[in-house]
Order: C-alpha cells, then sequence, then structure tokens
C-alpha cells in the first residue's frame, strides 16, 4: 500500500497546486455570486465528484489516453470550455430574475436544481484540464509499484486532493456568497453581482479555451 512517506509528499504537492485558484475555484465563485450560498456548496461537492472520476480514469489507464493524445485532450479540454461559456451566459441572461425577496424564500423549492448544479459542477470538474495534467501526469510519480495493488494507490492517493479540493473550494464558496448576501439588500445590485457571476464563467470559459498544456 502506499508508504506514509509518499502519501504526505503527494499532500504536499496537492495542497500547493490546490491553493493556487484554477477552474474549479473560479467556476464555484461565479455560481456562487450568480446563484448563492446553497448552489456553490452543490457545486463544490459536483466538481470534486468530476475530479475523482479522473482519479478512477487514471486509476484504470484510461488517463494516459487523454494525456498522450492531443485531439482527445483538446476535445475535452473544449467541451469544458464550452460548457462554462454557455453557464456563464445563461446566468448573465437571468441576472434581472435574482431578487432579494426570493434569495429568503427559495432554499426549500429547490431540490430538483440541486442535482442539476451537482452535475454541472462534476462536468467541470472532469472536464478541467488543471486537473487532468494533475491526475494523469503527478499523481502517478507517487505509486510504489513494488508494492503492488497499484490501482488500489491510485484511488487511495486521489482522495487526498479531492478532500483538500472539497474544504477549499467550498470555503470560496461560501466566501463569494456571502458578498452576494450583503448585494442582497437591493435587487438592482443583485442583478449586478449576478452578471458580475456570469462574466466570471464566460472569461474562466474562454481562458480555458485558450490556455495550452505543458508537454
Amino acid at each position: 500500500m502506499v508508504s506514509t512517506d509518499r502519501f504526505l509528499a503527494f499532500a504536499a504537492m496537492s495542497l500547493l497546486v490546490i491553493v493556487i485558484p484554477g477552474p474549479s475555484v473560479l467556476f464555484v465563485i461565479g455560481r456562487a455570486l450568480a446563484h448563492g450560498r446553497r448552489t456553490a456548496v452543490a457545486t463544490a461537492l459536483g466538481n470534486v465528484f468530476g475530479s475523482y472520476l479522473l482519479v478512477v480514469a487514471v486509476a484504470f489507464g484510461i488517463g494516459s489516453l487523454v494525456e498522450r493524445s492531443m485531439t482527445v485532450y483538446l476535445a475535452v479540454k473544449l467541451a469544458g470550455a464550452a460548457y462554462l461559456v454557455l453557464l456563464g451566459v445563461q446566468a448573465f441572461r437571468h441576472r434581472k430574475e435574482l431578487k432579494a425577496s426570493a434569495i429568503k424564500a427559495a432554499p426549500a423549492a429547490e431540490a430538483r436544481g440541486d442535482l442539476r448544479t451537482i452535475l454541472d459542477g462534476a462536468l467541470v470538474g472532469v472536464t478541467n484540464p488543471k486537473g487532468i495534467v494533475f491526475f494523469a501526469a503527478v499523481l502517478p510519480q507517487f505509486v510504489d509499484h513494488s508494492a503492488g495493488q497499484v490501482t488500489t494507490q491510485v484511488l487511495l492517493l486521489g482522495l487526498v486532493p479531492i478532500s483538500i479540493g472539497l474544504v477549499t473550494d467550498t470555503l470560496w464558496g461560501l466566501t463569494a456568497s456571502a458578498a452576494r448576501t450583503w448585494f442582497a439588500r437591493s435587487d438592482r445590485r443583485l442583478s449586478l453581482i449576478g452578471g458580475a457571476g456570469g462574466f466570471t464563467m464566460i472569461g474562466l470559459g474562454l481562458t480555458v479555451a485558450v490556455t495550452g498544456r505543458a508537454d
């Protein structure tokens, strides 16, 4: 199994990578600004779920295909970028529908929307170029092949950045949603912050689309 030294080293590496805001963090912040705390938390949960799907893919050898094939990599990256832009456009278009009164009354009526929000987060997580490179190129370096059970080692190591990411993404989302709550004292200000969230996601999508990978 994974030795303590390898586990701690990978945890330190994961923390260094995660504390640098990437697509996942900006996406959670954008959703928090556009839709509030509940959506931010659901988005963070979906994002780590999608990220762990990348871990599973690497554990069973699929991740190496994505990393080695430029065509597959670009297809995955552009699909994620397009979806981010779509979500941003939707948030901007519906910014005027945000009402201060709705923030206080809506949570109990959003059960159906939670699953959709988690799926949105999962899609962004699984198409995150930063995550693809990290899990496909960095994670395998901490696996001890001589110890056997390589697939199990990858799955266990993958839980480290997933756990760290869940905590940090949630904190980012809660912080952003707190700012949104302050803006919610005015419908006009709430509309502005909703538009800002939409622009954040659009900008993120465009950034992901034009950012290359380091070969």
